[in-house]
């Protein structure tokens, strides 16, 4: 089923509030106020000034439509949890009001369409047809965009999203940097009117380590401040080893707690142990700080009393409950973490 709307989008773009009617301007804003979705839409579709050519509103299918590679969001991150105020919206709504915009793709058995703005949408009508609503339909309209424009249409969109992560967005960025503006910073913060500054500050959180990233429960935790923050301590080469080897450990840790169903450990803890990182590695005497490891209940079962090119000191702790098998684990652990921070058994 298909609506054809003739430059719709187009007409969007070169509609100016400013130079409407009143009535007109009194309209647009009531109709803002009432549901902002809609107003969001109107404003990504003037993102795109110049390149849409025609648009075409369809009823799709959500099996038939893919996210397109561009688009910031990490859609395996999507749970109902997520979504749920918009599913709860689509259901009390009787469908997806506000459409998502699409653009045809050529070559794919599998796909028609794919996502250029409206992947929470998507997720949220593919998750409702496969959990008792089988009829609802994929409400898109079906744009003509070039990669860069298709781009900003989605950025745009991003950027009203409490719920897409400053590093999605980060990393989102470093790629276009390359795609779409060859490495010019400039140009795409003139593009997508960005300060510089704020830019670049983006594009070096993008920079993170995976090994880093992986410290936090989830990458949604990364935020702008702190990960620059830490960009910044791992441009030294000795703070950078720190950082990833106590990572590493802490990502160990939080797979660890997942395992045993216990909250993760906060971001606010992890940003403070990666960016004292090296601190761990040596104190502010100059000596190796201690290492301990307690079992889930809080109580110490092993500590590191020293550690240096004779050798290793351990204390077991009395006292801790711990069966042998745990106090190997332990050890083990005690040794990694000396391995990762530079303190480990030398050869």
């Amino acid at each position: 089923m298909a609506r054809k709307q003739s430059d719709y989008l187009a007409a969007l773009l070169a509609e100016e509030e400013a130079e409407a009617p009143a009535p007109v301007r009194e309209a647009v804003a009531e109709r803002s106020r009432g549901t902002t979705l809609l107003g969001r839409e109107s404003a990504l579709a003037r993102v795109a000034s110049g390149e849409v050519r025609q648009v075409t509103q369809l009823l799709l299918d959500p099996a038939r439509v893919k996210i397109w590679s561009g688009n910031a969001r990490n859609y395996d991150l999507l749970t109902e949890a997520h979504c749920r105020e918009l599913i709860d919206s689509i259901i009390a709504e009787g469908g997806q009001k506000v459409p998502a915009v699409v653009r045809r793709i050529e070559g794919d058995p599998d796909h028609d369409y794919e996502v250029i703005a409206g992947t929470r949408r998507h997720w949220s009508i593919s998750w409702l047809r496969a959990n008792s609503y089988p009829d609802m339909v994929f409400v898109a309209q079906v744009a003509q965009l070039d990669d860069e424009a298709a781009f900003r249409l989605a950025d745009l969109e991003n950027r009203a999203r409490a719920d897409v992560s400053d590093f999605e967005r980060a990393r989102n960025y470093l790629s276009a940097l390359t795609t779409h503006y060859g490495n010019h910073q400039t140009r795409m913060a003139e593009r997508l009117k960005l300060s510089k500054g704020w830019l670049s500050k983006m594009l070096k959180v993008a920079a993170l380590p995976d090994e880093v990233v992986g410290a936090f429960a989830s990458p949604h935790e990364v935020q702008l401040k702190p990960g620059y923050a830490l960009a910044q301590a791992m441009q030294d080469p000795m703070e950078a080893s720190a950082i990833i080897g106590v990572a590493q450990y802490i990502a160990r840790q939080q797979a660890e707690r997942r395992e045993d169903g216990l909250p993760p450990i906060a971001a606010s803890e992890v940003l403070h142990r990666l960016l004292t990182a090296r601190k761990m590695m040596l104190g502010e005497d100059g000596e190796p700080e201690r290492y301990s490891y307690h079992n889930r209940y809080g109580r110490p079962v092993l500590s590191v009393q020293s550690a240096n090119r004779q050798g290793v000191t351990v204390r077991l702790h009395a006292g801790s409950g711990a069966d042998v098998e745990e106090i190997v684990k332990a050890l083990r652990d005690a040794l990694e973490h000396l391995e990762q921070t530079g303190r480990g058994l030398q050869p």
